[in-house]
């Protein structure tokens, strides 16, 4: 029976150990490549390399972090982000037409379908003018 006990004691440190390894290994934050954001580029199989490749679309670039720009994303790019969808999308492009581009949020706010929620969302996912990591993608 102490031989049992002793067994499981050490089985149960091992798994300790393997979590507090796993835990300090993981998640890891360093970046995945080793280029700036702006010079990631997608190969043909769809995958981001700092190599060769074609500059990330509007939703490629979403889906690595980066932020569009409000004044230039296209209605598609836009229909995209969460919460937003066509009718906003185009809600959005056409005041911005109209007005000659956002100069400030409140501008964004009054846009007809824009409330509190989906000014948060807009605001998280895109900026007034070009983000400082956007680079040639916009």
């Amino acid at each position: 029976m102490a031989s049992r006990t002793a067994a499981l004691a050490a089985v149960a440190l091992g798994v300790l150990g393997v979590g507090v390894v796993a835990r300090l290994r993981w998640p890891d934050t360093a970046p995945a490549l080793d280029c700036a954001a702006e010079s990631v580029r997608i190969r043909p199989d769809g995958v981001a390399t700092c190599g060769d490749g074609a500059v990330p679309t509007g939703a490629q670039a979403l889906a690595l972090g980066r932020l569009l720009d409000l004044n230039s994303a296209t209605e598609e790019e836009l229909a995209l982000l969460p919460g937003v969808g066509r009718s906003l999308a185009r809600s959005l492009v056409e005041a911005r037409e109209e007005q000659g581009g956002f100069k400030s949020w409140d501008d964004v706010d009054a846009v007809r379908g824009v409330g509190s929620a989906k000014l948060q969302t807009l605001r998280a996912a895109t900026a007034l003018g070009a983000p400082p990591d956007a680079g040639p993608v916009w």
